[in-house]
């Protein structure tokens, strides 16, 4: 882009005679400033971007103490957001936490009719889980379901490792009806 900046700069320069330095338009001098000038100012542009921005790493969700149900917690609420389907939503579109991965109808209707879109997210939170445990894993790190189907859209075909896959049940299981 910048180079293409450059050339189109070029170009009018070459239209006058005489640059406004007392040089003839074009030369290389009007190219050393110009790209001295488009540096210069790409820098204090980085510089001020780099300021707005901190070094310190966000940890508002991020698991806290390195256990599975923390980093399952974290992976479920954070990263794969199994929430946003399987959760139920108020009147401000929030997710309802008392019914935390509880069940809820799909959010989204696909753009072209399919007749295998499901209506609805199965409860996937507290036990006993809609399948065993080795069937989630199975499920999380394959995308298949225990009837040896590969997942529906709009279920996204998870390939986590087993480590995280298992984090993943790990708070499932943990949750109670009050989360």
């Amino acid at each position: 882009m910048l180079a293409k900046f450059m050339r189109s700069k070029s170009m009018r320069s070459k239209s006058m005679l005489h640059s406004d330095r007392g040089h003839p338009a074009g030369s290389p001098v009007d190219l050393v400033f110009g790209s001295v000038g488009a540096a210069i100012a790409l820098v204090l542009l980085t510089g001020t971007f780099a300021l707005g921005q901190s070094n310190k790493p966000q940890s508002q969700n991020k698991p806290v103490g390195g256990g599975a149900v923390a980093r399952g917690k974290y992976i479920v609420e954070s990263v794969a957001m199994c929430g946003q389907c399987h959760t139920p939503h108020d009147t401000d579109g929030s997710p309802e936490r008392a019914r935390w991965l509880q069940g809820a109808p799909v959010p989204w209707q696909p753009t072209k009719p399919d007749s295998n879109w499901p209506i609805s997210a199965p409860r996937i939170g507290r036990t006993p889980l809609p399948a065993s445990d080795e069937d989630m894993i199975k499920l999380l790190t394959t995308g298949v379901w225990t009837t040896g189907s590969q997942l529906r859209a709009p279920m996204p075909q998870f390939r986590m490792d087993r480590g995280d896959a298992e984090a993943v049940v790990a708070y499932l299981k943990s949750l109670t009806a009050q989360q």
